[in-house]
């Protein structure tokens, strides 16, 4: 989403945040065949160790965005519901309900991406026609 938003010269106009709905990712960095996947599309990345999402997260951001049904229900409690309509799940802007594949299971970090660009090619779409 950064790297969509930075091409489109618009980086001062938004905040992209990136935080775990569980404890497993916590202190970790970007897995090696995520990065190895981002290099191949030419996008850029830097370190980024998960931190955890918190429920202050709900009211600092307009959206909060989950690729899967399981860390939608997470973010949902994290946050304590949804009164502002504000959770989504990422393939939701391409008009679809499926869930973005874990990569970490399926070992297909393409499809992964793929998806995930799609979705964020879309939700900015979404953002810059309000």
């Amino acid at each position: 989403m950064k790297d969509i938003v930075n091409k489109a010269k618009k980086s001062n106009q938004y905040q992209i945040d990136s935080a775990a709905a569980t404890q497993d990712a916590i202190g970790h960095n970007i897995d090696s065949r995520a990065q190895r996947t981002l290099n191949e599309h030419n996008i850029p990345f830097s370190n980024h160790f998960a931190r955890q999402l918190t429920r202050e997260d709900y009211q600092k951001y307009d959206y909060l965005i989950a690729l899967d049904e399981e860390n939608f229900f997470d973010i949902n409690r994290i946050c304590g519901g949804d009164p502002d309509h504000k959770e989504y799940k990422l393939l939701n802007f391409v008009g679809s309900y499926d869930d973005v594949d874990d990569p970490w299971y399926t070992g297909d970090f393409e499809k992964s991406y793929q998806d995930i660009y799609r979705g964020c090619k879309a939700l900015f779409k979404k953002l810059e026609d309000k």
